[in-house]
């Protein structure tokens, strides 16, 4: 019986998509798309919707839905959150506003999520050294929610940063958009109500949310001081 006869072109083929499937190859292209969308964003500005407004041709609903998509992939693209939480108090008011805005904002988590764990996860995993990198894996691994609420909840943490952070750790899906659209709620709102108030900023309403939003940016101050101060006494 004859020896069958070998295909270099397949073992190379076999060699290529090992490289091209790789993690530090999945890394790269994760770098890729994140410095794009930054460029993208510098290049097109999507917070001139503030001062051009929404396309007039989509109204009510459609109106909310498609801005909530907008908003998700715009914070995946490093869109500040409460730039576009203001413009959708401004746009649709308080309680829409607010259901765009948390929709999107779920989104936009998910979409980062999906694309550190893919890409990002089994690169950088290996990399994670030092006290406060392995403290901070640990609490997102262990206590996936209760650690990703109280980030939501005190704003201290860039949002793209924690995003990837988790996606890095072992957290899962589930209690991570859980707690993003729970925690997400209260600042997201003061924000929301500001942007529909806007036009009278010396109203109550006005004065209330933005009193909210300073408390709750010295709140996230004070915790990460004292977490800080609990992790050098360890």
């Amino acid at each position: 019986m004859l020896d069958p006869v070998t295909r270099p072109q397949a073992g190379l083929a076999v060699r290529c998509s090992r490289v091209l499937l790789s993690p530090w190859s999945r890394l790269s292209l994760l770098l890729a798309l994140l410095a794009s969308a930054g460029v993208a964003v510098l290049l097109y500005e999507p917070q001139r919707l503030l001062s051009a407004g929404w396309p007039p041709q989509v109204n009510g609903a459609g109106a909310v839905v498609l801005f909530a998509l907008a908003y998700g992939l715009c914070t995946a693209a490093f869109v500040p959150r409460p730039l576009l939480n203001l413009a959708s108090g401004a746009l649709f008011g308080s309680q829409a506003g607010l259901a765009a805005a948390i929709a999107g904002t779920v989104l936009g988590a998910g979409i980062a999520f999906t694309l550190g764990r893919l890409l990002g996860q089994e690169a950088l995993r290996p990399l994670v050294r030092g006290r406060w990198l392995e403290a901070a894996d640990g609490q997102l691994s262990r206590h996936g929610f209760r650690s990703m609420l109280a980030i939501r909840l005190f704003p201290g943490v860039p949002f793209a940063a924690a995003n990837y952070c988790a996606a890095v750790s072992r957290m899962g899906y589930a209690p991570f958009l859980l707690a993003t659209g729970i925690g997400s709620v209260p600042n997201t709102a003061a924000y929301v109500v500001a942007g529909s108030e806007a036009a009278s900023p010396t109203s109550p309403t006005f004065l209330v949310a933005m009193g909210f939003i300073v408390v709750s940016g010295l709140g996230a101050a004070v915790v990460a001081w004292c977490k800080r101060h609990r992790l050098r006494r360890r």
